[in-house]
C-alpha cells in the first residue's frame, strides 16, 4: 500500500474542505455567492483547478517530495453582501485555514483510534499524512500575502491612512508567492519552510504529544 496516493486523496479532500468552508461562512455572512455558483458542496469536481489539484500534486508525487501540497479554485466571495463587511471579511477568509486545523485534529483523533483497534503502522502513516498535510496548508494559506487567506486578515489591522501603501504592496503578492515556492527548491534554503517550519513544528508536536498521552 502506497501511503503517498493516499496523501494525494488527503489533500485533495482537505483542499475541498477549505474552500467549502470559505463559501460556508460567506453563506452564514449574508452571501449567496458561492451557492449559487454551485461551491457551496463538498464534491471535488467544481473546486478542481487543473494546475493546483492535479498536475502539482502529482508532479510533487512523482518527484518524491517530502512535501504534497496544492490548491483549489478559489469559492467567489461578494463582501457586498456581507452583514458586517470589515469582520466578516475575517471570518470567511480565516474559515479556510481553522477548517483544517479541525482536521488535523480529526486525523489525530483517527490515529489514536487506529492505534487502539488496527494496529497498522501503515494506516497510522496515512493518519500522519492528513496531520501534516492539513497543518501546511493551514499555515500557508496564513501567510499575510495575496491571494492567501493571511492578506485578508491582515488588512483589517492596517490603519486606513496605511491601506493605499498595502493594497500596492499586495499585487507583488503572487509573484512573491512564486517566487518562495521556487526558491525552495532551486537555494540551499527552504525559504518556504523557514516561514512555516517553527509553528508547523509548535502544532505538529502538541498533536503527537495529545496522541502518546492517549496511547500510553
Amino acid at each position: 500500500m502506497n501511503v503517498q496516493i493516499f496523501g494525494i486523496v488527503i489533500l485533495l479532500f482537505s483542499i475541498v474542505v477549505h474552500e467549502y468552508a470559505h463559501g460556508w461562512m460567506a453563506f452564514r455572512c449574508g452571501d449567496p455567492t458561492a451557492k449559487y455558483a454551485g461551491r457551496l458542496t463538498l464534491n471535488p469536481l467544481p473546486h478542481i483547478d487543473i494546475m493546483g489539484s492535479i498536475i502539482l500534486p502529482l508532479f510533487l508525487f512523482i518527484s518524491r517530495s517530502p512535501v504534497l501540497f496544492g490548491w483549489a479554485k478559489p469559492v467567489p466571495v461578494n463582501p457586498v453582501n456581507f452583514n458586517n463587511p470589515s469582520i466578516d471579511n475575517i471570518k470567511v477568509a480565516g474559515a479556510g485555514p481553522l477548517s483544517n486545523i479541525i482536521l488535523a485534529v480529526i486525523f489525530t483523533a483517527s490515529g489514536i483510534l487506529s492505534l487502539f483497534f488496527v494496529h497498522s503502522i501503515q494506516i497510522f502513516t496515512i493518519f500522519q499524512f492528513g496531520i501534516q498535510i492539513n497543518l501546511i496548508l493551514a499555515l500557508f494559506n496564513l501567510i499575510p500575502l495575496s491571494p492567501l487567506d493571511g492578506s485578508h486578515i491582515l488588512e483589517y489591522y492596517i490603519p486606513y491612512n496605511w491601506r493605499s501603501t498595502y493594497y500596492k504592496i499586495q499585487s507583488f503578492g503572487p509573484i512573491l508567492l512564486l517566487i518562495i515556492i521556487v526558491s525552495s527548491y532551486i537555494l540551499p534554503v527552504n525559504i518556504f519552510w523557514l516561514i512555516i517550519g517553527i509553528p508547523y513544528k509548535v502544532l505538529y508536536n502538541i498533536l503527537l504529544t495529545l496522541m502518546d498521552f492517549f496511547v500510553k
